[in-house]
């Protein structure tokens, strides 16, 4: 096992510049999550680590060797691909072996490896099948088994669950869990699915654009989102946004009013520019009767979802005009109907207050 490093890296395609100023250091053991949108450069930075790709600027480091030069096969890692990348002619136990026969490894240490592997991953019942053979989930099982029999210094993962089904996806998120508490190996692992980054990661890296937007817990991520962008990507459904006008004592959206709390107050807002607020659907509530501190809403779609209930609907001014889409969560106890007008209580220690030129957090950098 050995920690990962990467200094400054960027990854160039002639014109085109895929990442660029990657830094941030794996520590030794702990379980990273890479996400972003569709074309960020997250799999880039893997395959940058995993010597696929070449470091155009900067170090990378696996353990204290820095591995810039270093071909693939000799970083000692392992990689675990989206579409398994297992070979179709052999049998599941061929191609947990082939990494230990490509090292060399004694034919009696591999049969060990291979049935240890294969019990801990339940599929030693399917060692004489070949891939074609097998589920999705179990080839995916196989991928696992054939990176783990390696005993890498790292793994690197590339959105290995994107091709299973949804229950089956669940399932083996909690086994992939289960098995990085076992084994303890440096793991970085690429998705764009906002619940495998939340539920899996010791840290989490958001990456938009080819660049780091932050690095940190995956709640602290949630809670304190640094921009615009953190905040609507991270978050199922995504953080409501509002764009309005700070009048030096209240949040103006047309002609409604969002107050503001103490720690609004202290940051100094210069009255008259604009700002988006953010605030995710849990930190709103219906209120028992309206005031002027409320949103007043009309509820446009209703999407009972077993345990809560997704309410959507517009903010109104007073010629019923939609100005802002807002989204509710709340429990099924009561169920609003299309066309109701409803009072949201809003909760202001949870609001978000965004620069909307730079799209930065501004309550976050204040703290």
């Amino acid at each position: 096992m050995a920690r990962v490093y990467l200094e400054n890296v960027a990854r160039r395609f002639t014109t085109v510049t895929a990442i660029e100023d990657i830094t941030f250091e794996v520590p030794d053991g702990q379980f990273w999550v890479l996400v972003g949108p569709s074309g960020c450069g997250k799999s880039t930075i893997l395959r940058t680590i995993a010597g696929l790709d070449n470091v155009t600027e900067g170090n990378l480091y696996i353990g204290d060797r820095r591995v810039n030069e270093i071909p693939a096969r000799q970083r000692d890692v392992a990689m675990v691909f989206q579409n398994y990348a297992l070979y179709p002619h052999m049998t599941v136990a061929e191609n947990l072996a082939f990494g230990l026969r490509m090292r060399r490894t004694e034919p009696k240490s591999i049969r060990a490896r291979i049935d240890s592997v294969a019990q801990s991953l339940d599929i030693a019942h399917l060692l004489d099948r070949q891939p074609r053979q097998l589920s999705g989930g179990q080839q995916q099982r196989v991928a696992l088994g054939r990176a783990i029999a390696r005993q890498p210094q790292v793994f690197l993962l590339d959105e290995p669950l994107s091709n299973l089904d949804a229950q089956l996806r669940d399932d083996t998120r909690a086994e992939l869990k289960q098995l990085h508490q076992r084994l303890g190996i440096t793991s970085i692992y690429v998705t764009h699915d906002q619940i495998e980054a939340m539920t899996l990661a010791d840290q989490v890296v958001v990456i938009n654009q080819g660049r780091i937007q932050q690095i940190a817990s995956p709640q602290e991520i949630y809670a304190q989102p640094i921009n615009q962008m953190v905040a609507t990507f991270l978050g199922s459904p995504p953080m409501n946004i509002l764009q309005t006008i700070y009048n030096g004592d209240a949040f103006q959206l047309d002609r409604q009013f969002i107050p503001c709390s103490d720690r609004v107050q202290n940051l100094h807002l210069a009255p008259g520019q604009r700002f988006n607020l953010g605030i995710r659907p849990e930190h709103i509530q219906i209120a028992s009767q309206p005031n002027t501190t409320h949103l007043m809403v009309e509820v446009t779609v209703v999407e009972p979802l077993g345990r809560e209930i997704l309410v959507r609907t517009v903010v109104l001014n007073e010629n019923r005009v939609k100005v802002a889409v807002m989204s509710i969560q709340m429990l099924p106890t009561s169920r609003p109907r299309v066309g109701d007008r409803l009072p949201l209580q809003l909760d202001l220690n949870h609001l978000c207050i965004f620069d909307p030129t730079t799209g930065k957090n501004l309550s976050v950098i204040e703290r």
